[in-house]
């Protein structure tokens, strides 16, 4: 599986380690970087990340930046993307059970350590979406983001 990753300066450093660990447990990693921790704008790699899986050359995203919500809040902006910002194992979850979230989220400065993150993203890539009363939610946004394009 291909998982695309990217951070601005905030996340360069736990970016980093969870890509290394990512590929330790076998996945196949795209980092769009940041390549250190000079300070960059987090919509660049936002949208990188975003069209990544949006367009199929990734399967799931992961997006750090101070806070997550900046990344959240770009990445949402690119079709398709259901970005997801979390703050907990609990958040991950349900992000993948309800929303079908396609990228997770999630800020460097918010008390999100290495062990917290790497938690978040194992529970929400071990869980799937449970589709029924929630599948319509998720068609009734992608037909609300179809309608708006152009």
């Amino acid at each position: 599986m291909n998982i695309a990753i990217g951070s601005d300066h905030r996340g360069f450093a736990l970016k980093n380690s969870l890509a290394k660990w990512l590929e330790s447990r076998g996945y196949n990693v795209v980092d769009i970087g940041t390549e250190d921790p000079t300070s960059t704008d987090y919509p660049d790699y936002a949208f990188r990340v975003a069209e990544l899986v949006s367009n199929g050359n990734a399967e799931l995203g992961i997006l750090i930046c101070g806070t997550g919500i900046g990344m959240s809040m770009a990445a949402n902006k690119v079709k398709g993307i259901r970005a997801a910002k979390v703050c907990s194992e609990k958040d991950a979850q349900m992000a993948r059970r309800h929303n079908n979230a396609n990228v997770l989220c999630f800020g460097a400065d918010t008390g999100v350590d290495e062990a917290l993150a790497q938690r978040m993203i194992a529970t929400w890539m071990e869980n799937e979406f449970e589709g029924g009363r929630h599948e319509r939610r998720v068609e009734k946004i992608t037909a609300f983001e179809n309608k708006n394009e152009g």
